[in-house]
């Protein structure tokens, strides 16, 4: 089991992470969100030993982790962190990329690279060399050479920031689905609430430098503690219980709000957004733009009934 047991670090006197505390076990899938500067980047250095803290502590099956002060060399070795800059060789290819983190001496060698680019769809790109491809490639031939040790966690930084939409789709359920097999733990740092609400076990909502709200993705996305943690999974009103007319309720999504035949609330179309199987539509209600779907595209300036 991995602990965070109350840590607080700054790279100034100014914290960047204050009083963080957690705890995770081998298999679990735990996504970090926020907004840009909160902290998990900062966070998922100091649990892989790149970063000293001087207050709190961080566990692994009880034992304290001691960080970068007392090893020559930083990072603990039954984990692998995989950074935002990937730390691959270009002048090589993606076959050796990978074969340096395995042994030479290993019999399962060759199959166990051919399993790794299976899991990242890399197979066609054994022999290329790094420096010839894409950024999405060279993520995920980056993602294959830290699972090849086969750690017992692993610290992800947006590992899918590079990669096509109708790439990443796969590669997730490749992936987190193979860390399962192997009980790995992950956690991830990342922007992409498709990650958190789809796969994660657990999620973990950082601002100000604190955890402001912590839980399974359907306990966060059904019973948001504020507008900042919503705003992560979909566009968010704030609209109050006067207006609403729903008790004990400020927060709704798009899909929360449906069009009727009449109501007391009646708005004002500003825009209508295709979004395939529905349309967004930004409207004003008592002088404030909500967010709300409609099955149709509703036009500019048109009036429609709406209910919560």
């Amino acid at each position: 089991m991995l602990k965070v047991d109350n840590i607080s670090f700054g790279y100034t006197l100014k914290e960047v992470l204050k009083n963080i505390s957690f705890t995770a076990n081998k298999g679990d899938y735990v996504a970090i969100v926020g907004e840009s500067g909160c902290g998990k980047s900062t966070l998922l250095e100091i649990i892989y030993g790149l970063l000293h803290i001087e207050k709190g502590a961080v566990y692994w099956n009880d034992i304290k982790l001691l960080g970068p002060n007392f090893y020559l060399i930083p990072g603990e070795d039954f984990m692998k962190y995989l950074p935002q800059d990937f730390d691959l060789m270009p002048y090589i290819t993606v076959e050796e990329n990978i074969g340096k983190n395995l042994s030479f001496l290993d019999e399962n060698r060759s199959q166990r690279i051919s399993e790794l680019l299976e899991v990242v769809d890399m197979v066609d790109f054994l022999k290329t060399k790094v420096k010839n491809l894409s950024g999405g490639q060279k993520q995920r031939v980056a993602i294959a050479k830290v699972l090849a040790k086969e750690p017992e966690v692993l610290l992800l930084d947006e590992p899918f920031s590079h990669i096509d939409n109708f790439r990443k789709n796969k590669l997730r359920r490749n992936l987190f689905k193979y860390l399962k097999s192997k009980n790995i733990l992950c956690l991830v740092a990342t922007h992409d609430t498709t990650d958190a609400l789809s796969f994660a076990d657990e999620i973990i909502v950082l601002k100000d430098a604190k955890i402001v709200e912590k839980g399974t993705p359907e306990k966060i996305y059904n019973n948001p503690k504020s507008a900042y943690v919503a705003s992560f999974f979909n566009e968010i009103n704030n609209i109050s219980s006067e207006i609403s007319g729903v008790k004990n309720k400020t927060l709704f999504y798009p899909n929360e709000i449906k069009t009727v035949d009449n109501s007391d609330k009646k708005v004002a179309v500003i825009s209508s957004y295709f979004k395939g199987s529905y349309y967004l539509i930004e409207a004003i209600l008592n002088n404030k733009i909500i967010y709300f779907e409609s099955p149709k595209k509703l036009e500019t300036n048109q009036h429609v009934f709406i209910n919560m």
